[in-house]
């Protein structure tokens, strides 16, 4: 009972942050916890380490521009096209690199996406520098407007709940456990018969389309895309909220989205540069004192309340 009071209070305050706080933040949040949570997947229940995720997050973005500003294809639709432009590009990166392992695979990850930024730097549809501006935002279906903030908002609430539910599913699956054992013992889940090496690609590239929706959604958010979205330090960023959230924890990636872009949003006006730095210093807080990051160090500690408890029942 207590997981689902928890998921039902975290439901009822997404519901009331738009009243609250500025929605096009909020909005920019909800992206980013998305793709830290699709990063999260790969590394924390796989234990694959990519170095390429921004390739689909900014491909998958300037897809989704494209087909809203040039092909004038309806928001639904165009996210559609970004998200499955994440997945096809996963399924290229994966079928290169998932035969390696470790440093090599991270390194083939960080090569390709880097193939796809300067293809990004190079084509002319993408804007090169200026990025691709003034992207519109169709009404959803034809019927609900999404220029008002506060329904945009709700809109993409609920593809950032579609994303997280299908995560939430594969974790608790036959599939999700399958996962886990490669991730602890890769050697022992090939003797027990699994075929590694399609388990591991299939996580990829969900990963890679979830990755997807969230650049998709973060292109009709923000109506712009950068070579940022696809610079290699987009990567380091995901890696960074996954790291500090907790990695192997469901909730941990969206605390760690939540600290990152909250620092970016309210300070970087004020601190500039500074505040990469103090992303950093944060960091190695976390890493010498959240070894399992914040949300994974507190399960700890609620686990760990929780023995003593049930050893004085079972005693008594």
């Amino acid at each position: 009972m207590l997981p689902r009071a928890y998921f039902l209070a975290f439901l009822v305050l997404l519901a009331l942050l738009p009243h609250i706080l500025y929605p096009v933040f909020l909005m920019q949040l909800l992206c980013m916890a998305l793709f830290a949570c699709a990063f999260n997947l790969l590394l924390g229940y796989t234990g694959l380490l990519s170095f390429g995720h921004a390739a689909f997050l900014g491909g998958s973005a300037f897809i989704a521009g494209q087909a809203a500003k040039v092909w004038g294809l309806p928001i639904e639709l165009s996210i559609l096209a970004g998200t499955l432009t994440g997945t096809l590009l996963g399924a290229g990166f994966g079928l290169i690199a998932i035969r390696k392992q470790g440093i090599y695979f991270a390194m083939i990850t960080l090569a390709l996406a880097q193939m796809v930024f300067f293809y990004a730097l190079k084509a002319p549809f993408t804007g090169g520098e200026d990025g691709l501006q003034s992207i519109p935002r169709s009404d959803l279906f034809g019927i609900i407007d999404l220029t008002h903030e506060v329904t945009m908002y709700y809109f993409i609430l609920v593809l950032f709940l579609a994303g997280f539910l299908i995560i939430f599913r594969i974790i608790h699956s036959p599939f999700g456990q399958v996962l886990k054992s490669i991730r602890e013992n890769e050697d022992r889940a090939i003797s027990l018969g699994y075929r590694v090496d399609r388990y591991k690609l299939a996580a990829f590239i969900i990963s890679a389309a979830l990755s997807g929706l969230a650049g998709s959604m973060k292109a009709m958010v923000s109506q712009v895309v950068s070579l940022s979205d696809v610079h290699w330090s987009m990567s380091g960023a995901v890696v960074l909220m996954t790291l500090i959230g907790g990695t192997g924890t469901l909730f941990g990636p969206i605390v760690g989205a939540a600290i990152i872009v909250s620092m970016e949003h309210y300070l970087g006006e004020y601190l500039g540069s500074w505040v990469t730095i103090i992303m950093g210093v944060i960091f190695v807080i976390c890493v010498l004192t959240f070894r399992q990051g914040i949300v994974g160090e507190l399960e700890q500690r609620l686990i760990k309340r929780k023995l003593p408890l049930q050893s004085q029942d079972s005693t008594s």
